[in-house]
């Protein structure tokens, strides 16, 4: 199976365009890991993440900012011999981020990370009402180390 890793910024950004989703990694005050789902948006090189204020993950990120972003897309099986299991891979296409949680507090930088998230999914930018965006956590995160892994492709 051909596996390649790259941190080639155009091997990432094509990745990460054809994920809908990732999983944030963080670790809580005893040391154990939680991993969530997130709709993100990626701009600049930077991953923008939005949630509710309050929560589990909240209380992790304020404590621990360190977190670990998985992407992945394009899975195809592949078998080498149809009747033989240990013949068969998986053909993929991920990245995996680490960087640090920055909340954004300021109104106009909150809206533009929401505007990047739904650039993402809707190709076009939103109008927000105050209450919504006040009441929303928004985050970034910028990667200290990014990696791409291509599987067969």
């Amino acid at each position: 199976m051909r596996v390649r890793n790259s941190q080639d910024p155009l091997d990432i950004e094509n990745i990460l365009t054809k994920c809908d989703a990732c999983y944030l990694g963080m670790v809580d005050d005893m040391g154990m890991p939680y991993v969530l789902p997130f709709n993100f948006g990626y701009e600049g090189g930077i991953i923008y993440l939005h949630s509710a204020k309050t929560g589990r993950k909240m209380e992790i990120l304020r404590n621990n900012p360190n977190v670990c972003i998985n992407f992945s897309t394009d899975h195809q099986l592949l078998l080498r011999h149809k009747d033989v299991a240990c013949s068969a891979g998986m053909d993929f296409r991920s990245v995996v981020a680490f960087g640090k949680v920055e909340f954004i507090e300021e109104y106009d930088a909150k809206v533009e990370a929401l505007n990047i998230i739904m650039r993402k999914y809707t190709g076009r930018d939103f109008s927000y009402n105050a209450p919504a965006v006040n009441n929303v956590a928004v985050y970034k995160v910028v990667p200290t180390h990014i990696n791409a892994k291509i599987s067969g492709y």
